[in-house]
């Protein structure tokens, strides 16, 4: 299924998704690496944007990687848009586990993308989710193209590292 992100879908333009879903283990994050770093080339991103995604991806699937619950997938839904690429990644994980947004890690995933957030949430709520009430982690990125960023998109995020 795929559906409008309201502005973010410019011109009644539905945009187009692609979903991931890989084993949550250090041996397989290149692979969502390459295609983040792919789908931005084809989006016409500058090499330092689509270097900037590829590394934003990896920190964003290590840090879901420490909160997995046992041995579940990492999925990744990929959103092109003419305003450029939203990113959710999640994992299931136990009732109650917080995404963690402070420290080094989530400092340079924050400024590496021009939108981020962590938050729980459940499987009827995320993209390519089974629909339940089990619990996940997610953390979703937007990465703009030049001069498509919406007004009030990412201008309030907090870089400090500091508890």
């Amino acid at each position: 299924m795929v559906d409008s992100r309201g502005p973010l879908a410019q011109d009644a333009r539905r945009p187009e998704r692609l979903e991931l879903r890989v084993p949550t283990t250090a041996t397989q994050l290149p692979a969502v690496r390459a295609m983040a770093g792919d789908l931005a080339m084809r989006m016409d991103y500058d090499l330092d944007a689509v270097e900037d995604l590829r590394l934003a991806v990896d920190e964003a699937c290590a840090t879901l990687s420490t909160i997995v619950e046992g041995d579940a997938p990492l999925t990744v839904v990929f959103e092109t848009t003419r305003a450029g690429l939203h990113i959710d990644a999640w994992v299931p994980t136990a009732d109650g586990t917080e995404v963690p947004t402070d420290g080094f890690g989530w400092a340079v995933l924050a400024a590496l993308v021009d939108a981020v957030e962590g938050r729980r949430s459940t499987q009827a709520e995320v993209p390519a989710g089974n629909g339940g009430s089990e619990p996940v982690a997610i953390i979703s990125m937007d990465k703009f193209l030049p001069g498509q960023q919406p007004a009030g998109v990412g201008s309030d995020q907090n870089l400090s590292v500091a508890r």
